[in-house]
C-alpha cells in the first residue's frame, strides 16, 4: 500500500513542474497522511493543482465515512468503489517521495523511497465527489477530525493506484504506488483506457533508506523525517 508520502516543493516550483496553477495555499509536507486535504491535479481540472482529501468516499456512498486511500491497480476497472472513477474521474497525485515500513526484530521499521536526485513524479490516481444529502458531522474515518470535513457542499476526496512493487520496493513491502512518467502523465488524465501505465516503475533510477521512526505519528510534520539513519 502507499500510506504515508512526501511532497515538500515550494509552490513555485510545484506549479512550474506540473504547468498549472495552485489554487489555494500549499505548504510542503513530510508526512502526507490519510484525512488530509493534499495537492492533486484532477482530469476536470487539469490547468489547477488544488487540495482534495486521501481517502476516497465512493459518490454512492451513505456517508462520508471509511474512505479508501489505495486502490488495486489489478482490479480497478472492476470494484464498485473505483470503477466509475477509473472512467471518468482520474487525478495526479504529486509527490517527492514515499514511506514503507518493514517488519525487524525491533518492530517496524520505516524507510523513505525517492529518486536518486529527488525529483518530483506524479502518482496515479483516482477522485470523487460525495454530495450530502443533508447536514454531516463530519469525515472521521482516521481517528480525530479531518481538516475540511462537515461542510453542507460536496465532499471531494482522492485514491492513489498500487501495483506490484519493483526490486527495489519489492524488499520493503509487496505494493508501491503507481508512478508515471512525466510524459505519461496528460495519457492517464484524458485517455478513455490507460491501464498499461499501471505497471511497476523502474527501480534503478530509484533508493530508499530508513529514517526515523517519528514519520509514524501523522501529526509529526519536519524536515528531520527524511533524514536518512544509519542502517
Amino acid at each position: 500500500m502507499c500510506g504515508r508520502y512526501t511532497l515538500v516543493l515550494e509552490p513555485d516550483d510545484l506549479e512550474e513542474r506540473f504547468d498549472a496553477r495552485v489554487s489555494e495555499p500549499v505548504a510542503p509536507t513530510y508526512n502526507a497522511a490519510p484525512g488530509q486535504r493534499l495537492p492533486v491535479i484532477t482530469n476536470e481540472a487539469p490547468e489547477t493543482i488544488q487540495r482534495l482529501e486521501w481517502g476516497l468516499v465512493p459518490s454512492w456512498a451513505d456517508d462520508d465515512t471509511g474512505g479508501l486511500i489505495n486502490a488495486r491497480a489489478e482490479t480497478v476497472v472492476e470494484k464498485p468503489s473505483f470503477r466509475a472513477a477509473y472512467e471518468r474521474r482520474r487525478c495526479l497525485v504529486p509527490a517527492d517521495g514515499f514511506y514503507e515500513w518493514v517488519e525487524t526484530d525491533g518492530g517496524k521499521r520505516p524507510y523513505r523511497v525517492a529518486f536518486e536526485d529527488e525529483r518530483p513524479f506524479a502518482m496515479a490516481g483516482l477522485w470523487e465527489r460525495w454530495e450530502p444529502e443533508t447536514t454531516q458531522t463530519g469525515l472521521d474515518a482516521f481517528g480525530g477530525g479531518v481538516e475540511g470535513a462537515g461542510d453542507d457542499g460536496p465532499l471531494e476526496t482522492f485514491t492513489v493506484v498500487t501495483t506490484e512493487p519493483n526490486e527495489l520496493v519489492g524488499e520493503l513491502h509487496h505494493r508501491m504506488a503507481v508512478l508515471l512518467e512525466p510524459e505519461d502523465e496528460h495519457r492517464w488524465l484524458t485517455e478513455d483506457d490507460p491501464r498499461d501505465l499501471l505497471e511497476p516503475y523502474p527501480g534503478d533510477a530509484m533508493r530508499a533508506y530508513p529514517v526515523s521512526t517519528a514519520v509514524n505519528d501523522p501529526s509529526n510534520d519536519d524536515p528531520s523525517l527524511v533524514e536518512p539513519l544509519e542502517s
